[in-house]
């Protein structure tokens, strides 16, 4: 007696199953009919979303939180479309999705069939890479081949589009389970000995030295390495948004976040260091402003598993490429206490000098800084935050300090407004047992709030802080700034009451109104298990986020509050 051979959609959903999947998220549709009846026979969950931008978010979220890649499954033609934004997310910052996408069978290819797209065409740009499949057979090596790229090097999204006959068809060909060789694809292991020797001498010679630390440390999980280092030096310690949670940011050594919206303390040490290590970091524009003055008389060492990163926006004197733990771990045994008391005597001076400071709450109106300063009171910083982008984001990556790794996630490189609370989801998919706080703004979460349906289906006890200041702050910042505060498309005149909006969701909400009410609200929220939850903090509309240093203006041109003159305009991007 003979048996069917499985299908592909089947051969691939036993792959994801044999690689220990357990979630995948996504929106069905004709083109992928067969890749959603493989899952019914699966013990692999489906999270039904309520759009593919929110399934990639959640991916993404599930992605960070755990290291493990995570998964979508989406139709054809605009179904595949809608993950664009997601893939650029995770492509800029380094995150490991893998996207199914339905396709148009092999036949009709070309002749703009029913919901059919040039889906490789279109994600080329924003993902580590692409496959257009266009046989059965193919799958196992394809899959293969997906899952390691994925798995190894500096992640980023892979993408599989797959016709609807290569999926339904049966598909015979052996599985794959050996490390491909992928010709050009070449993952770094450890780093060069004798680069590495020559960062340690450099070591020895710095009196004032700065470890900058990056995603690349999160992804890496190179926090303890570089802990020991940084205690090890007495060196202090920054970091970039998405670095948060390498190092702990409570420590002592610890000055926070540099660059743009960063600590006035961590910047003036930027600017005054001899030395400059950055650890998995890429010398973006919102780290190095004027990218001509910026630690122009400090070595700067860069450590990176990417080699196309380095000197393409700074250029550094030394650089090893590898991973960043293993390099730091072979770094330790190869240095020694430097004599660093009157820099770190400095740094605490600057401390002192320049605090995150805010209105005090006694002046009956409710800030954005207050909220999420007793946020991160309450949670003691156990709570994995998510946020979107925009003057919330910079407020909460300055006062909710991180304490371990993978607990905070944020939209950095691509700046997606819409992301913080699908990624909320995912997460709290990923790690049921650990609070989860999307903070998002008025703005962004309208983007994707649908998926408060996805999380009430689910019952996660995931919640949601909007602080709502009725504006796009960001944006209107800037304009107030830099353009004679001409405001124009920043007024969100006509948003909903989102507390009888999420309860048309069946989501328990709450109101934030007065400063008095903050911690007994925050309270209520955190005791409150049963299902998803949103407190809304309706906070004064035009408070702006400091310490600023204006785009492309070099770190002596940072603000840490309201100017009293005229600016001029930012040389660098919003």
């Amino acid at each position: 007696m003979t048996t069917n051979p499985l299908t592909g959609a089947e051969r691939v959903i036993r792959f994801l199953e044999r690689v220990g999947v357990e979630y995948i998220f996504g929106l069905s549709g004709g083109a992928a009919i067969p890749l959603f009846d493989a899952l019914v026979d699966s013990k692999i969950r489906l999270v039904l979303t309520r759009h593919e931008q929110g399934a990639t978010h959640m991916a993404d979220g599930y992605a960070r939180a755990t290291g493990k890649p995570g998964v979508v499954l989406v139709t054809s033609g605009p179904g595949a479309t809608n993950t664009v934004t997601g893939l650029l997310t995770a492509n800029m910052d380094s995150v490991p999705i893998l996207v199914l996408a339905g396709q148009t069978p092999t036949f009709n290819l070309g002749k703009d069939t029913f919901q059919e797209a040039d889906v490789t065409g279109i994600t080329y740009p924003v993902v580590k890479h692409s496959y257009l499949v266009t046989s059965a057979e193919q799958l196992p090596r394809v899959m293969n081949e997906a899952w390691h790229i994925l798995t190894t090097g500096r992640p980023g999204p892979v993408l599989l589009d797959l016709p609807k006959d290569v999926t339904a068809g049966p598909c015979t060909a052996p599985d794959e389970f050996d490390a491909p060789k992928i010709p050009g694809y070449v993952v770094p292991k450890q780093g060069d000995a004798k680069a590495i020797q020559a960062v340690a001498d450099a070591l020895k010679k710095s009196r004032k030295p700065v470890l900058y630390v990056g995603h690349g440390a999160v992804i890496a999980g190179a926090g303890a390495a570089i802990t020991e280092l940084s205690n090890r030096l007495q060196a202090p310690v920054v970091n970039t948004l998405l670095g948060k949670g390498a190092v702990d940011e409570t420590g002592p050594l610890h000055l926070g976040m540099l660059g743009m919206h960063g600590t006035a303390y961590a910047n003036k040490a930027v600017e005054s260091c001899d030395l400059m290590m950055a650890i998995g970091a890429r010398w973006d524009d919102r780290i190095a402003g004027d990218g001509k003055t910026f630690c122009q008389d400090a070595v700067r060492i860069h450590i990176d598993i990417d080699r196309s990163e380095f000197n393409k926006t700074i250029t550094s004197h030394l650089q090893v490429l590898g991973d960043a733990k293993q390099i730091v771990e072979a770094l330790l045994p190869l240095v020694e206490p430097l004599p660093t008391g009157a820099w770190l005597a400095q740094c605490a001076q600057w401390r002192e000098q320049y605090p995150l400071r805010y209105p005090d709450p006694k002046d009956g109106q409710l800030r954005p800084q207050h909220v999420l300063n007793r946020l991160n009171h309450l949670t003691k910083g156990e709570a994995i935050v998510t946020t979107d982008v925009g003057q919330h984001q910079m407020w909460a990556a300055q006062f909710c300090l991180t304490r371990s790794n993978r607990m905070w996630l944020s939209s950095g490189g691509a700046g997606t407004m819409g992301y913080g609370f699908p990624a909320a989801v995912g997460a709290q998919f990923a790690r049921p047992d650990t609070p989860v706080w999307a903070v998002v703004g008025d703005g962004g979460f309208q983007m994707t709030l649908c998926e408060l349906a996805t999380a009430f289906v689910h019952k996660l006890p995931v919640k949601v802080l909007i602080i709502n200041n009725n504006y796009l702050g960001m944006v209107r910042q800037w304009q107030e700034l830099f353009f004679d505060n001409r405001l124009s498309g920043v007024d969100l005149e006509g948003n909903p009451d989102f507390v009888r909006l999420a309860e048309a969701y069946g989501v328990k909400a709450f109101h934030i109104k007065q400063p008095d009410q903050v911690d007994d609200v925050l309270q209520a929220a955190i005791a409150y298990n049963d299902g998803p939850c949103v407190v809304e903090a309706t906070v004064v509309k035009e408070d702006n986020v400091f310490p600023m240093i204006p785009a492309g203006a070099p770190y002596s041109a940072m603000l840490t509050e309201r100017p009293t003159q005229k600016l001029a305009k930012p040389k660098g991007s919003t």
